[in-house]
C-alpha cells in the first residue's frame, strides 16, 4: 500500500504527490504479467472533490487531464469556471458520485464532461439518454456501477443485472456510450488486508461481470473498461486488470469534510469507527464510507 508522508498531507504539493502516484502506477503496471494487466497503462483519475480549483489547475499544469468529482453542483461550478476553461482547455471530467435523477440534466450540461462512472439502473441510463438527446450531447461515456460486495448501503446494479443494463445502453441509448464497469467495494476488502487473504473479492466479481458481458454480448475485452482501485488498493487493482484508477487524498491531501459552499451532501458522515489521523489513506477510508451511502 502506498502511503504519503504526513508533511505532504499538511502542506500539499500537488505536483510532487501526482508524480509519486504516476511513478508507482507505472512501476506496478510494468511489473505485472501481461496476462493479468490491462492492455494499456491504466488511466489516473485525480479525484478533486471539495478541493479548490487552484489545486486542479496545478495538477493540470503538471500534465494531469482526467479529474473526478462526486457532487453535481461542485462539478458544474468547477467545469464552468472561466479561469478553469481558460487554463484547462483539455480537461476531462469524470462524475464518480451517486447519480440522482434530478441532477442528470445538470451533469450533462457540464462543460468537458467525459465520463459518468456511476450509472446504476436502466432508468438512469434512459434519463441520461433523454437528457443528452434534448441537450444535443452525443458520445458521453458511461460506466455501469456494480454492487460487488452485496452491501445494502452501496449503490450499483447487482452482478446478475450487469449484462441486461449494458445491453440496454448499447442498443437503446445512442447518445451515450457504454465504456465499462465500475465498483466501490467493501472497505474491509481494500484496507489493511494481508496478502495471504487472497485476491480482492470485489475485483474478482467485477472481472466476472466483464467476462459475462464479453460472452453474452460478443464484445472485445479491451473495449470494456474496469474502474476499480483507489488510494488504498490501486496497486492490487492494477495487478488484476484495472484500466481506470481513482485517487484523491494521496494527490490533493486529506479531504475537507465540511460541505462545499454551494452544496451540502446529506450523506456526508465520517466513519466513527476509524480513529482520526493525519494519514491520507485513513482519511480516504472515512471518505469511502461516506461516499458509498445509498441515495
Amino acid at each position: 500500500m502506498l502511503r504519503m508522508s504526513s508533511t505532504a498531507t499538511n502542506t500539499v504539493t500537488v505536483r510532487q504527490n501526482l508524480k509519486v502516484i504516476l511513478d508507482k502506477l507505472s512501476e506496478i503496471y510494468n511489473e505485472t504479467p501481461e496476462t493479468s494487466r490491462a492492455v494499456k497503462t491504466p488511466r489516473l483519475v485525480a479525484v478533486s472533490k471539495t478541493k479548490p480549483k487552484e489545486m486542479v489547475i496545478e495538477a493540470y499544469e503538471a500534465g494531469q487531464r482526467h479529474f473526478g468529482e462526486n457532487y453535481p453542483q461542485e462539478l458544474k461550478e468547477k467545469s464552468s469556471d472561466p479561469e478553469m476553461l481558460e487554463k484547462c482547455p483539455d480537461i476531462k471530467w469524470h462524475f464518480t458520485g451517486t447519480v440522482q435523477s434530478g441532477n442528470i440534466a445538470k451533469l450533462v450540461k457540464s462543460p468537458n464532461l467525459s465520463m459518468v462512472e456511476t450509472v446504476s439502473s436502466l432508468k438512469q441510463a434512459d434519463k441520461f439518454q433523454g437528457s443528452c438527446k434534448s441537450n444535443k450531447v452525443s458520445g458521453l461515456g458511461v460506466m455501469v456501477q456494480v454492487n460487488t460486495s452485496g452491501e445494502e448501503n452501496k449503490g450499483g446494479v447487482q452482478p446478475d443485472e450487469v449484462v441486461e443494463v449494458a445491453k440496454h445502453i448499447i442498443e437503446k441509448c445512442p447518445n451515450i456510450v457504454f465504456q465499462g464497469l465500475m465498483t466501490i467495494g467493501a472497505l474491509a476488502h481494500s484496507v489493511a488486508r494481508e496478502p495471504t487473504v487472497g485476491p480482492n473479492p470485489d475485483f474478482l466479481t467485477l472481472l466476472d461481470c466483464r467476462r459475462k458481458i464479453i460472452e453474452e454480448l460478443q464484445l472485445e475485452p479491451e473495449n470494456i473498461e474496469l474502474s476499480m482501485g483507489m488510494s488504498n488498493d490501486f496497486e492490487e487493482a492494477i495487478q488484476m486488470g484495472s484500466t481506470n484508477i481513482r485517487v484523491g487524498s494521496s494527490i490533493f491531501g486529506a479531504r475537507n469534510f465540511g460541505p462545499s459552499k454551494t452544496e451540502a451532501p446529506k450523506t456526508e458522515i465520517p466513519n466513527t469507527e476509524t480513529p482520526k489521523t493525519e494519514d491520507p489513506i485513513e482519511t480516504l477510508s472515512q471518505d469511502l464510507q461516506a461516499t458509498q451511502m445509498s441515495k
